[in-house]
C-alpha cells in the first residue's frame, strides 16, 4: 500500500479529495510537524491524525497514540477505523484485565497503527514505561491530543487531567504532536499552547462558519412548551439534543416529550452508567431520537443526522453554545440551532461567577464571556455575524439566522433603565437591604402588593413610573443592565444593587437599544407532513426507484451494524447510501469511486450491496 497520503485517503477511507486544510494539515504532519488545528464539528479532524498516523507506520515510524477524554468516542472511532481496515484499538476500563494486557502486547509487537487511551492512563508510570520502550526502538511515531481545549481554565470543559500532559513533550521532544479542538477563542489558544509547550507547531485555523445551520433565539416564556412546539412544527420525527441545567430538568423535560408522542432519553450524570450508556447507544444507533441531557453529554458525539440542538437554559459562554449546536447537521443538511432564554438564565449564570470560589481574574475573564453570549443573544443584527466575529473571523449577514429572516423591531431602553436603576437605588436608601427582580418590577409599575405595603415602597418616588412598559420590556432592559454591569445580583436570593457601571447610565451616557419583545403567540407554521418528515433530506432528490433501493438500503446498514455493534454511520454514511441508490450498480466496479467507499469496505460488502439494490428493484 502506498504511503501517499491522497492515496491512503482514496484506499482506505473511499474519499475522492481532502477538504479545506486538511491537505496542508496531513502533510504538515507526515513531515513531523507539530501542529495546532481548530476544526468545525463536522470538518474532518479525524482524518488529519488517522491519515498521518498510516501514513509515517507504512515509513517505518511506528506507532500514533490519540489522547481521547471520552470511552464512546474511543470505541466508535476503533470500530470505524476496522471497518476501514486500519489495525487500531484502545485502553480503557471497559477492557478487562486480560483483554487491556492483550493490547499491550500488540503494542509492544508493533501490530497496531493507532491506539486510543485517556489522558489519566496516558500519564501512569505503566503507561510512560511503555511509551519509552517504543522510543527506544523506533517506533513512537505520533501524538495527536483531541479534545485540546480540555487543557485550558479558559475553555469550556477544563479538565486537569490534561494538563499533565505537558509530560509528552517533556520526556518525548522528537516526537510530533497534532492536538485538535473544535472550539477555542484566543485566550484559550494561547492557554493550550502556553501548557502544551506547543510554540514551535504550525496553527491550522479554519473557518468556524456552519452555514447549513440555522441560529434562533428566542426570550423564554414556557420553554417546555415553547420546545413542544419547535420539535412538533419542525423536527417530528427527527434525531435531537435538548440541553438543560439541572438532572431533574433534563428529566421532566425528556418525561414531558414522551407524554407528547416524542421519542426522548434522559441523560446526565446522576443516572446510573450503565443506563446511560443504554440512551447514549440508543441515541447513536437508532433513528429520531431526542437526547434531553445535561452538557454530560455529546462531546465527541460524531452521529451525522442530528437534525436540531435546542438549549433550554443559556450556556456559559459562546465556546460551549458553539461546540453544543454544532453536533446539529454533521452531514451538511440543514439543521437548527434554537434557544429560548430569560432574565432567571443571566442572574444564575453571573450569582454562579461572582459566588464562585475561583480568583479574580478567573472571574473577570468569564464574566466577560458570559457578556459574550448575551450580546449573542441580545442582537439584533446576524446572528452568525456575531458568533463569527467572537473567534475573529469576519463574516457578512447570513441570510440564515432569525434576525436576518425576520428583523427584530427595536426600541429605546434607555428612559426603563434610568428608572430601573433609581428603583433599586431608592429602595435601598430607604430599606437598607437589597431586594429581587419581582419586586422592582412590581414598584416600577405601579402594583400594590403586600411585600410593597409591608415595607411601605409604594410612596417611594419611583412608584408607577413604568406603567409605560410590560414586565417583558422591563425584563429585557434588566437582562442588558447586567449583561453591561449597571446591575449586580447578590447573595441566594438573588438581590438586585447598583455598581459603579450604573452611574454612566442614570446620567443618560449609555443608550440601550433592544429589541422589542413578543407579546403575541408565536406565528404558526405549518406543520410538515409526517412523510415529509421522516424522508432523510440527503435522499429528497431520488427518484421513486432510488428511493426504493436507499429504504432496502438503510434497513440492511441496520442490520450489519446491529451484527457489529456500532453505529449505523460507521457502516455507511447516508450521503453513501444515497449515491449508491441514484446509481443503480450492477457490478462491484461500478461501486469503485463512490465516496465513502474504500478498498476494504467494498471487499467486506460490495457483493451484499449489490444484492440489496437488485432485490429492491
Amino acid at each position: 500500500m502506498s504511503s501517499s497520503p491522497l492515496a491512503i485517503l482514496h484506499e482506505t477511507f473511499g474519499y475522492e479529495q481532502f477538504r479545506g486544510p486538511q491537505q496542508a494539515i496531513v502533510e504538515h504532519v507526515v513531515a513531523g510537524g507539530d501542529a495546532l488545528v481548530l476544526m468545525p464539528t463536522g470538518g474532518g479532524k479525524s482524518l488529519c491524525y488517522q491519515i498521518p498516523a498510516i501514513a509515517r507506520q507504512l515509513d517505518g515510524h511506528g506507532i500514533t497514540i490519540v489522547i481521547s477524554p471520552l470511552i464512546a468516542l474511543m470505541h466508535d472511532q476503533v470500530g470505524a477505523l476496522h471497518e476501514a481496515g486500519v489495525k487500531a484499538a484502545f485502553l480503557n476500563s471497559t477492557l478487562s484485565f486480560a483483554e487491556a494486557l492483550d493490547v499491550e502486547r500488540r503494542l509492544a509487537r508493533g501490530e497496531i497503527t493507532l491506539l486510543y487511551a485517556a489522558p489519566e492512563r496516558i500519564t501512569t508510570p505503566r503507561f510512560l514505561d511503555q511509551l519509552d520502550d517504543l522510543l527506544a526502538r523506533g517506533q513512537l511515531s505520533l501524538f495527536a491530543i483531541d479534545e485540546v481545549h480540555c487543557v485550558s481554565q479558559w475553555g469550556h470543559d477544563f479538565r486537569p487531567e490534561y494538563r499533565a500532559l505537558t509530560v509528552l513533550h517533556q520526556r518525548y521532544s522528537a516526537v510530533p504532536r497534532i492536538a485538535l479542538t473544535a472550539t477555542a477563542d484566543a485566550l484559550t489558544r494561547a492557554d493550550i499552547v502556553e501548557r502544551l509547550q506547543l510554540e514551535e507547531a504550525r496553527h491550522f485555523v479554519s473557518s468556524f462558519d456552519r452555514p447549513n445551520i440555522r441560529y434562533t433565539i428566542v426570550e423564554k416564556k414556557e420553554a417546555t412548551q415553547q420546545l413542544l412546539r419547535f420539535i412538533e412544527r419542525e423536527h417530528e420525527g427527527d434525531a435531537g439534543v435538548v440541553y438543560c441545567q439541572s438532572r431533574k430538568r433534563v428529566e421532566d423535560v425528556a418525561q414531558t416529550l414522551c407524554e407528547h408522542g416524542i421519542n426522548a432519553l434522559p441523560y446526565h450524570a446522576g443516572l446510573d452508567a450503565k443506563l446511560r450508556q443504554t440512551h447514549q447507544d440508543r441515541f447513536l444507533r437508532e433513528e429520531g431520537i431526542v437526547m434531553v441531557a445535561t452538557i454530560a453529554f455529546g462531546m465527541g458525539i460524531d452521529k451525522p443526522d442530528v437534525r436540531f440542538v435546542a438549549h433550554l437554559d443559556m450556556p456559559k459562554n459562546i465556546e460551549g453554545y458553539y461546540q453544543e449546536t454544532g453536533r446539529a447537521g454533521r452531514d451538511g443538511q440543514a439543521a437548527d440551532a434554537w434557544m429560548v432564554y430569560g432574565l432567571n438564565d443571566v442572574v444564575n449564570q453571573r450569582r454562579m461567577i461572582d459566588e464562585s470560589p475561583a480568583g479574580e481574574e478567573f472571574k473577570q475573564v468569564m464574566r466577560g464571556k458570559l457578556d459574550a453570549l448575551l450580546g449573542l443573544a441580545e442582537a439584533t443584527d446576524c446572528r452568525r455575524v456575531r458568533l463569527l466575529g467572537y473567534f475573529g473571523e469576519p463574516s457578512k449577514p447570513c441570510g440564515n439566522c432569525d434576525n436576518c429572516l425576520q428583523p427584530p423591531p427595536i426600541w429605546d431602553g434607555t428612559e426603563a433603565a434610568r428608572k430601573l436603576l433609581s428603583t433599586i437605588y431608592r429602595i435601598q436608601q430607604m430599606s437598607g437591604i437589597g431586594f429581587g427582580t419581582g419586586h422592582i418590577m412590581d414598584i416600577l409599575r405601579g402594583k400594590t402588593t403586600e411585600k410593597v405595603t409591608q415595607f411601605g415602597h409604594a410612596t417611594l418616588s419611583t412608584f408607577g413610573l413604568g406603567t409605560d412598559y410590560s414586565e417583558q420590556q422591563l425584563r429585557g432592559v434588566l437582562r442588558q443592565l447586567i449583561a453591561i454591569g449597571a446591575v449586580a445580583v447578590q447573595g441566594e436570593y438573588s438581590t438586585l444593587c447598583l455598581t459603579e457601571g450604573s452611574r454612566a447610565v442614570l446620567k443618560g451616557e449609555v443608550p440601550l437599544r433592544l429589541r422589542a419583545s413578543a407579546t403575541g403567540p408565536a406565528e404558526r407554521k405549518p406543520k410538515r407532513e409526517k412523510a415529509a418528515a421522516a424522508k432523510s433530506a440527503i435522499a429528497a432528490s431520488l427518484d421513486d426507484a432510488a428511493q426504493t433501493r436507499f429504504a432496502a438500503l438503510k434497513t440492511w446498514r441496520a442490520d450489519v451494524a446491529r451484527e457489529h455493534n456500532l453505529p449505523a454511520y460507521v457502516i455507511f454514511h447516508d450521503a453513501t447510501l444515497a449515491a449508491i441508490a441514484a446509481l443503480a450498480p450492477h457490478s462491484l466496479g461500478d461501486l469503485e469511486g463512490v465516496s465513502g467507499i474504500g478498498v476494504k469496505k467494498l471487499e467486506a460488502y460490495g457483493e451484499q450491496v449489490l444484492r440489496v439494490c437488485q432485490d429492491a428493484a
